[in-house]
């Protein structure tokens, strides 16, 4: 019975040769610097490596210098969650009613509403973001809120440790729509019309009832992807506070635990810690994922 099955396999591997030879220079790279590091990270997360010397096993130490002694790490997970609270739901539900709404629109401008809500985050924005939050009074926001007497001196929206993550959560809801974005408009355009023609004679009226009943249940795996694109980007952003805010950023004010990693991995080339605080992280996604995944999987049929 196993041979059969396996036999059966491998003759449907074969007949689509032609796309797995397709996904094969992505999954090449993808293994060997997403698959590999991860499985890497867990051994050496119980080490002390500095990159020179050969790893030296520490057992349980990284882990309880992390949450007994290291106050900037318990400070991060703070950050990190009030982060990927705000802008992860945020950002997903932006994505999907973006993509409905430009999903009415004619094909032409669909075309460029896409390009124009996608290209943040493909291009470098952190320059335009720097102009507008600039702490003198020539930064676009200061001088409105001087002009319009909102405030009577400029605010140092970059370094002023009550501002630095708010900034940090509004450029990242920004350039949060990237690859979640564009499956949830493929997902739109590839439902079957007859199920809304089907619903129509059901007695289904409004456009929100064919959302909910219909549109929904038709885009099971694009939300999921969707879902698992925005928890991945909410968790791991670091390089928006480092671009906008500095490293460190005031007070550790916008210092996520990804941030941290970087510190410890590249800074001070701590792998065997910073490999600890990625697994930390990676277990937070984990579990995550695995509630969004238990919340749609109804859809998933």
């Amino acid at each position: 019975m196993e041979k059969a099955k396996k036999g059966r396999l491998w003759k449907r591997i074969w007949q689509n040769r032609e796309g797995y030879l397709m996904l094969l220079p992505f999954m090449v790279l993808f293994l060997l610097f997403t698959v590999i590091p991860v499985v890497m990270s867990l051994p050496l997360g119980f080490t002390d490596f500095n990159m020179v010397q050969m790893p030296q096993f520490v057992g349980l130490s990284n882990y309880t210098t992390l949450f007994l002694n290291d106050k900037v790490f318990i400070g991060s997970i703070r950050v990190t969650l009030v982060f990927a609270l705000l802008t992860g739901p945020v950002s997903y539900v932006l994505c999907f009613l973006l993509a409905w709404l430009i999903n009415e629109l004619p094909p032409k401008l669909r075309t460029v509403f896409t390009l124009v809500f996608y290209a943040p985050s493909m291009a470098n924005v952190y320059t335009v973001w720097q102009l507008i939050f600039s702490g003198d009074s020539y930064g676009y926001l200061n001088a409105l809120l001087l002009r319009i007497g909102a405030v009577t001196k400029p605010i140092q929206w970059l370094t002023d440790g009550n501002y630095v993550l708010g900034v940090v959560i509004v450029v990242q809801l920004w350039i949060s729509l990237g690859a979640g974005f564009l499956a949830l408009r493929a997902g739109f355009q590839n439902i079957d019309r007859s199920l809304y023609e089907a619903g129509a004679i059901e007695g289904i009226r409004s456009r929100w009832q064919e959302l909910i009943y219909i549109t929904i249940p038709a885009m099971g795996p694009q939300l999921m992807f969707a879902a698992v694109m925005q928890i991945v980007g909410s968790f791991t952003a670091g390089s928006v506070a480092q671009s906008l805010v500095g490293f460190p950023s005031t007070d550790y004010k916008a210092h996520t635990i990804m941030s941290h990693a970087y510190d410890y991995g590249w800074i001070r080339f701590e792998m065997g810690y910073a490999s600890a605080i990625c697994m930390v992280l990676f277990l937070v996604m984990l579990l995550c994922n695995r509630a969004i995944s238990r919340v749609l999987g109804r859809f998933m049929d």
